[in-house]
């Protein structure tokens, strides 16, 4: 049983037979150049995207390069040459992609320099916040150090072009922002006419139960980053933008490259988004991810090494620990642990930046609540086998 979506990509399921058969309908047709499918794709992602302004789309094939696509929008629509990230991001292997991400040491190690111009700020990770503040008392301090402090010493944020964000924290841990942190980071936008990039590569198509995550904050970003589960497995990626940023000084923004858009991603594109829609996979996403979170907190009050659960809909991150008076990372037993449970049949994975480590929960949205019981009986198992060879 497959816990982690292939990390976020078969939402749908794995070969869904409508995706399948658009792949061989399209391969009757044509398989390169500008087709039929791509032009209404660009219709489809207009409208599931939040934000009621027009807007333009531009294709890509991997998350990576689509991260590129809006870094670039971004500084050609505003003139203005820095970017603001999160530590703990993780957006691509790409040169732009890698410079604004995060995650790991090794990811940049012997690749510098990287893009110049980028600044990285504190995610909110209340579990362990770098502050060493709680929530809501900390008035969101992680936040505000960007512009109490930052932009009042060495970024002049009338040259930020725009602050790229994740609605969850993905690799980091699945880490969800406290309420109010995005509509500040939205005001501090707006304050500063500085672009929100919102980075939705993994949370993106239903996977938290609402099309995009920034949905749950209400939030209309100027650029929404696609990738991942776009195609259904098949590679596609994809950014839609205010349509006033590919236009400036009667020039037009440019880019693309040889397969951009191509028509077996787009066939696939479209039939994913038509199962979302037609076999309420936002309202199952929502529906068993609330059963498997409920279920995951109770775990933590039965198991010493779960330290925190947090999630929406069905991306869900359990945080291991080696116990609760130290909370200490629990990184060799977050690998026993998904060890014991693929030896029972469940495949599951660890992530986690800062030396972390958490469990991926994200199975695909097709995913019952009598298979979802069936993956926590094998998880729970996993947890108690590997708690009792520690004793």
């Amino acid at each position: 049983m497959d816990f982690i979506s292939g990390r976020c990509v078969v939402n749908v399921g794995h070969r869904h037979p409508r995706v399948v058969e658009a792949l061989r309908m399209q391969l009757d047709h044509v398989t390169h150049g500008i087709s039929e499918k791509r032009l209404r794709l660009e219709e489809e992602l207009i409208k599931v995207t939040p934000g009621g302004f027009e807007k333009r789309v531009t294709y890509a094939l991997s998350g990576s390069a689509a991260n590129d696509s809006a870094i670039k929008l971004a500084r050609w629509s505003t003139r203005r040459p820095y970017i603001v990230a999160f530590a703990g991001a993780y957006h691509g292997v790409t040169y732009g992609a890698l410079s604004i991400s995060s995650y790991l040491p090794r990811m940049v190690k012997g690749f510098g320099p990287n893009l110049p111009g980028v600044y990285h700020f504190p995610y909110p990770y209340c579990y362990r916040c770098p502050f060493g503040r709680e929530h809501p008392d900390c008035d969101l301090a992680c936040l505000r150090y960007m512009e109490e402090y930052a932009f009042k010493s060495y970024l002049p944020p009338e040259e930020v072009a725009a602050i790229i964000f994740e609605p969850i924290a993905g690799d980091a841990g699945w880490i969800v922002p406290p309420d109010g942190w995005l509509k500040v980071l939205k005001e501090f936008c707006e304050r500063h006419d500085i672009l929100l990039i919102a980075e939705e590569v993994q949370t993106g198509f239903g996977r938290t139960g609402k099309w995009f995550a920034c949905e749950h904050w209400c939030i209309e970003p100027d650029i929404i980053v696609l990738g991942k589960a776009m195609a259904g497995g098949v590679p596609m990626s994809a950014v839609v933008a205010r349509a006033e940023l590919f236009e400036r000084d009667n020039e037009r923004f440019y880019h693309g490259h040889t397969f951009s858009g191509h028509p077996l991603g787009c066939a696939a594109a479209l039939a994913t988004l038509e199962v979302i829609k037609e076999e309420g996979l936002l309202e199952n996403a929502e529906k068993v991810g609330n059963k498997i979170q409920n279920r995951l907190a109770g775990m933590m009050d039965d198991h010493e090494f779960v330290g925190d659960v947090r999630g929406r809909g069905l991306l869900i991150g359990v945080e291991v620990i080696k116990d609760k008076k130290s909370i200490r990372p629990g990184l060799k037993e977050a690998d026993d642990i998904c060890a014991a449970a693929f030896k029972r049949g469940l495949y599951i994975i660890r992530m986690g930046a800062f030396g972390t480590a958490s469990l991926r929960v994200a199975p695909p949205l097709v995913i019952t609540e009598d298979q979802a019981d069936i993956g926590l009986d094998i998880l729970e198992e996993a947890l108690t086998e590997v708690e009792m060879n520690r004793q």
